[in-house]
């Protein structure tokens, strides 16, 4: 089960890479274009809009990976000195928390989606429906609740983790 978590984290951070640099080509286009712009060149139409998206999507699609590569901000001020067991809790409660957290966010996320359809809103130059950016936005955040929700299952001993699934450390502190 983890080794699935794995790879489809992966190669959820591996499109967001890719959609990335997709965007920093977009908006390296549409500054030059702006600055020839006495040339008759202009613009990219609503590099703002496409940006604003895709970074939204790219930002849902890198945390589940970030997260199982322990790449998150911890302050281990304290934590160093606890006792193992306390520590095991403590990274137990935290992913639990972060869990609800994740499962509010996908909740709201999908009322989101639900209204922009309901509403049909577009952006306003490429006339892009908005619920495009929340349906693709939701691929990252089931994908983040599973993660927790795994991670947290093989904490407790129910599913067995891999070792030689972590690129730059184990999970947690």
């Amino acid at each position: 089960m983890m080794a699935s978590i794995h790879r489809m984290a992966r190669w959820s951070a591996l499109l967001g890479g890719a959609l990335l640099t997709l965007l920093t080509l977009l908006v390296v286009l549409s500054v030059i274009g702006r600055s020839l712009s006495g040339m008759g060149l202009g613009p990219v139409p609503g590099d703002y809009e496409l940006v604003e998206v895709g970074v939204g999507i790219a930002i849902f699609f890198f945390m589940p990976w970030c997260y199982l590569q322990g790449g998150h901000a911890t302050v281990d001020l304290l934590y160093s000195f606890m006792s193992n067991g306390l520590q095991r809790f403590i990274r137990l409660l935290s992913d639990v928390l972060m869990l609800a957290v994740w499962l509010l966010l996908t909740w709201r996320l999908w009322e989101g989606l639900m209204d922009k359809l309901t509403n049909q809103e577009t952006t306003f130059i490429l006339q892009i429906p908005l619920w495009w950016g929340f349906a693709v936005c939701m691929i990252g955040a089931i994908l983040g609740c599973i993660t927790y929700f795994g991670h947290i299952l093989m904490q407790l001993g129910l599913v067995q983790d891999d070792e030689s699934l972590h690129a730059s450390g184990p999970i947690g502190h």
